[in-house]
């Protein structure tokens, strides 16, 4: 049987496989209606704001590979929040690179048929933790 962790881990692990791939009506499925996407000190609000930043930030020569580890998850009842480390790797002409390293600082609502974003902080190195 599922955990609440094992299905916070798999809304993480879709973050990723949906954003490399391209998939981005299903990244944004990802959120709450009224999720909040907060990168380089700007903040995206609402689902469809979300969905519209990411489809202009992700055009395929800049896709790469998101990686994701370290993940500490805390559950109460109906929310939760989560840390995870990163790392991005992007296709260069030498090959893959590392070009982006960091971590998100997430908060996370169990809807009927799954955990989704509420809240998700990209925090790189250097920045307030």
């Amino acid at each position: 049987m599922a955990t609440d962790e094992d299905g916070i881990r798999t809304t993480i692990a879709q973050y990723c496989h949906f954003c490399d791939d391209g998939r981005f009506e299903e990244w944004a499925d990802l959120y709450t209606e009224d999720a909040v996407f907060e990168v380089f000190g700007t903040e995206h609000r609402g689902r469809e704001t979300v969905r519209a930043f990411i489809e202009k930030a992700q055009p395929p020569e800049k896709r790469g590979k998101h990686v994701c580890f370290n993940s500490v998850i805390e559950v109460t009842g109906d929310t939760a929040r989560a840390w995870t480390d990163f790392i991005f790797l992007a296709t260069t002409p030498e090959g893959p690179a590392i070009t982006n390293t960091g971590r998100y600082h997430d908060r996370f609502r169990r809807d009927p048929d799954r955990w989704r974003f509420v809240e998700r902080h990209i925090v790189f190195p250097g920045e307030d933790q």
